[in-house]
């Protein structure tokens, strides 16, 4: 009996190695350098205590801002793909039934095309002065409403967080509807029955129904915006006047610059803040299914 418990392990060793070598060596090695003064200029490495995370959390240096921006986006686009998204897996679930399959199919496309790519293209599209935006709305006598999308320090976090919605919508609609499909179609009836109306339904029965998938949605978009990279440095490169960047591009201009101390600090800090925001969401939206 001991002997076919432990069997199984030896199909998982060789991934186990794999992880244990290439991501938790790393992360224990990334920890142990934040708090040394590690950088390009030196071959010493020496131990400075909390002195990274004191210059991270001074309000002289800009990191604060950095870390700002950050969360200004994890919580922008949380709200906006999971509102829009819910919207669009209702929709496509208890309202259109014609080409249904379609309509998603279109939906969820965005999200198969690589983000590099999406960025390139959408940064030709939001040029101020030739993107097809802006000449567009010209062409239809709404010139008052063309902006300098991508360069004007008030218009740029909006446009960073408006294409990454674009493209994430349709993974974060297909996986609530499978979350609606699995709930049974006769609480729907019951609720049709006694007199319902389709809101009353959608708040009663649907949400509670659907908080678990809620939840996971939740955590995959926490992580997300909190690493986000490419399509800031894509779009913006962090500007105008570091007004979009990020936790990752500061991280990598960092080690750019051959702080490779201050960055493994910025990186643990991000590593302890994914793992202790994501617990801290399952188990709040997981409160009300659990009572």
């Amino acid at each position: 009996m001991i002997r076919n418990k432990v069997y199984p392990f030896y199909f998982v060793g060789g991934a186990l190695l794999l992880y244990v070598l290439f991501f938790v060596l790393p992360s224990v090695m990334g920890l142990y350098y934040a708090f040394t003064d590690w950088n390009s200029y030196s071959p010493e490495v020496n131990f400075i205590g909390l002195d990274n995370f004191a210059l991270i959390f001074s309000s002289s240096q800009g990191y604060l801002r950095y870390i700002s921006n950050t969360i200004l986006f994890t919580f922008a686009t949380i709200v906006t793909k999971t509102v829009i998204a819910l919207g669009l897996a209702v929709l496509l679930t208890r309202g259109v039934r014609r080409l249904a399959h379609v309509h998603r199919m279109l939906i969820y496309l965005p999200a198969v095309l690589p983000m590099l790519a999406v960025s390139l293209i959408f940064k030709s599209i939001l040029n101020p002065a030739t993107g097809l935006l802006n000449e567009s709305l010209r062409n239809v006598g709404l010139g008052f409403m063309a902006q300098k999308w991508l360069v004007d320090i008030n218009w740029a976090m909006p446009s960073v967080i408006g294409v990454d919605t674009w493209k994430g919508i349709g993974y974060i609609m297909v996986i609530l509807i499978a979350g609606i499909e699995a709930i049974p179609r006769e609480y729907y009836e019951a609720a049709e029955i006694d007199g319902a109306s389709g809101w009353q339904a959608f708040w009663r029965i649907t949400i509670p129904l659907l908080m678990p998938v809620l939840a996971v949605v939740t955590v995959l978009n926490l992580l997300y915006g909190l690493k986000v990279f490419d399509v800031v440095f894509v779009l913006t490169k962090g500007g105008p006047g570091h007004a979009t960047d990020t936790v990752y591009t500061i991280i990598f201009d960092e080690f750019s610059k051959g702080r490779y101390g201050v960055a493994t600090a910025l990186s643990s800090l991000l590593f302890v803040a994914m793992i202790g925001l994501g617990y801290f969401v399952i188990r709040f939206m997981h409160r009300d299914t659990e009572a």
